[in-house]
């Protein structure tokens, strides 16, 4: 009877060791789970983060093949989406829950406006920070215009009594500009123009009713140092493809040049109201002789497959006081204070990339100028001019140094010069 009493209680004593041992695998086991939920919930928060940022660099990088691709001309490029990227479980879980939108900003390099080939003087992009270019370039223009001088007076509307000076007035022209241009944010530039002129003018005159069927012809030229500009260009907004890029900019143009008052003129004691000598200057003026300041703004619109461009400017020339001209014999002639007319500009263009280094444009520009003003009355015979100008360009880029640039321009009105043609050289540094 003892040994079995023994034998029952050494059972319930197995049984019970049996059980404390499961119930311990069993919590174990469930702090393992446990433990392993708490992982995998950090690794799903460190994946979504990452989900967010590759779908931000995404679409910078899908923004910038739409841009690239429409300045080129090209056919839009597959875009790979950030779902792509996703795992499957991922996807699952992102399909439970409301769509996320990407958070933060681009980096700024990734919304420069696209390159087109430059036909205007106001380039529409901006140089990246830190980099430099330099922009070795020359112009060359070519203008013809013809002149009648009436001096006299008249008895009838038909019958005149004096002189008639018949002058054809053509003028070649060549201009040798340094450009400079540094990118001092990812949105901000700066550039120095530095030209040198040289402007060649024959004048073939012929006065009637002397007696004498021979043409003159008078030649005048000059060269030296033009008027040097300083200029700052700021980008407005984050545009991208079918929104549009805005470029303010301000310009301000000196006097450094040789300018209109200081060359010798072929006049005796006085031009004005003297018929003795041409009345035209001995040498020609290499500058305009005001200084003024310029504001405006560039915009360009990427459109598949072309990108569309303009701008809109206003130039004033400031007011010169006791504005004195040299006459023969260094005599002085003077004249007061004299304000050239201010100039209200504006162009439109497009662009259309042929491949991957070749592009052409086409665009007008037009300038109106205002009277020149004299002692605060308008000059004698002053009058508003229309400068109207036809212009096609193209560029091809060499390498990502160096690139060609090229236009040609067309004057559409009897003021404009007949013919322009640039030709510019960009090399990055």
């Amino acid at each position: 009877m003892a040994c079995l009493t023994l034998a029952i209680c050494g059972s319930l004593h197995a049984q019970e060791s049996v059980s404390v041992t499961e119930e311990s695998k069993l919590d174990g086991l469930q702090r393992q789970i446990n433990e392993q939920s708490r992982q995998l919930e950090d690794m799903r928060g460190s994946l979504e983060t990452q989900e967010r940022n590759l779908s931000q660099l995404q679409q910078a990088l899908n923004e910038e093949l739409l841009a690239n691709a429409r300045a080129r001309g090209m056919p839009a490029p597959a875009l790979t989406t950030g779902s792509m990227q996703v795992p499957t479980y991922a996807q699952t879980a992102a399909a439970q829950q409301p769509s996320r939108q990407p958070v933060g900003q681009a980096p700024e390099s990734q919304n420069r406006p696209p390159e087109v080939a430059q036909i205007f003087d106001q380039p529409g992009v901006l140089t990246p920070s830190g980099t430099l270019v330099l922009e070795p370039g020359l112009q060359y223009g070519y203008a013809s215009n013809d002149r009648v001088a009436l001096v006299g007076y008249t008895i009838i509307p038909a019958l005149l009594i004096g002189l008639i000076d018949v002058r054809q007035v053509k003028t070649t022209s060549a201009t040798a500009v340094l450009t400079a241009r540094y990118g001092m944010g990812n949105r901000f530039e700066m550039e120095a123009r530095l030209p040198y002129v040289y402007v060649n003018s024959d004048t073939v005159s012929r006065e009637i009713f002397t007696g004498s069927a021979v043409d003159r012809v008078f030649n005048a030229n000059g060269s030296g140092m033009g008027d040097v500009e300083v200029t700052a260009r700021y980008q407005l907004n984050r545009g991208g493809p079918d929104r549009p890029y805005y470029v303010a900019w301000l310009r301000y143009k000196s006097r450094t040049g040789t300018d209109l008052f200081e060359v010798t003129t072929d006049c005796v004691t006085r031009c004005i109201g003297n018929t003795t000598g041409t009345g035209l200057p001995l040498e020609l003026p290499t500058g305009s002789g005001f200084e003024a300041l310029q504001p405006g703004i560039t915009w360009l619109f990427p459109s598949d497959p072309v990108v569309f461009f303009g701008s809109l400017s206003y130039l004033h020339n400031f007011e010169r006081s006791d504005v004195s001209r040299t006459v023969i014999g260094g005599q002085k002639e003077f004249l007061g204070d004299v304000e050239a007319g201010d100039i209200i500009g504006f162009n439109l263009g497009m662009g259309l990339a042929l491949n991957e280094k070749a592009a052409i444009s086409i665009g007008y520009d037009q300038n109106i100028i205002g009277k020149t003003k004299q002692n605060g009355q308008d000059v004698a015979g002053a009058v508003r001019v229309t400068l109207a100008t036809l212009l096609l360009g193209g560029t091809y880029r060499f390498n990502d140094k160096a690139s060609l640039n090229v236009a040609l321009g067309a004057g559409l009105t009897r003021d404009t010069p007949d013919l322009s043609f640039t030709v510019r050289v960009p090399v990055t540094f």
